[in-house]
């Protein structure tokens, strides 16, 4: 079985609804062994709209790193997820962060998620269930890496210990 750690995020419609709906829908490649609360996030890169809700799971699988990728866009197709705008509003957006120590260079996956150092959405929930888990390029745990963020990579606020909670988000 592979460890995996899938980074998920949503901007658009109820925003816990679709990180829980994608969770589930994530059962169908492994088993789903941890999930970290949700963040209430800052969106980085295309920042006129609205703030996100993040969280990140651990999934163990025997499905390779190419069939996870083909599973995710399945995911999020099926979630009604439009990709309109590169880093725009989305209901439901799923990205590969680890897959077990493997480095992957494809034009359809890049492993470790080529941006997750410097992104505290990422960061944080996966510092929270698994600390220790190690970017296989810098050779650095999460933990270190969140540390190393300082005040860079975006704001980041825990709503709750977990998927079951139904807090909203205050309007901006």
């Amino acid at each position: 079985m592979a460890r995996v750690h899938l980074s998920l995020g949503s901007n658009v419609g109820d925003r816990m609804a679709n990180l829980r709906a994608a969770i589930t829908e994530l059962e169908t490649l492994g088993r789903v062994t941890k999930t970290s609360s949700f963040y209430e996030t800052e969106p980085v890169e295309f920042a006129t709209q609205d703030w996100f809700i993040n969280c990140v799971v651990e999934l163990e699988t025997l499905a390779s790193p190419q069939s996870v990728v083909a599973a995710i866009l399945a995911i999020e197709q099926k979630m009604g997820r439009h990709r309109k705008l590169p880093k725009g509003p989305r209901n439901i957006d799923i990205d590969i962060v680890l897959y077990e120590n493997h480095i992957i260079d494809e034009r359809a996956l890049r492993v470790p998620h080529p941006a997750m150092h410097l992104r505290r959405f990422v960061l944080a929930p996966l510092a929270e269930i698994a600390p220790d888990a190690v970017h296989p390029v810098f050779m650095r745990s999460a933990s270190n890496l969140l540390e190393a963020l300082g005040d860079e990579g975006g704001a980041v606020k825990r709503l709750s210990l977990g998927p079951e909670s139904s807090k909203s988000r205050p309007k901006r």
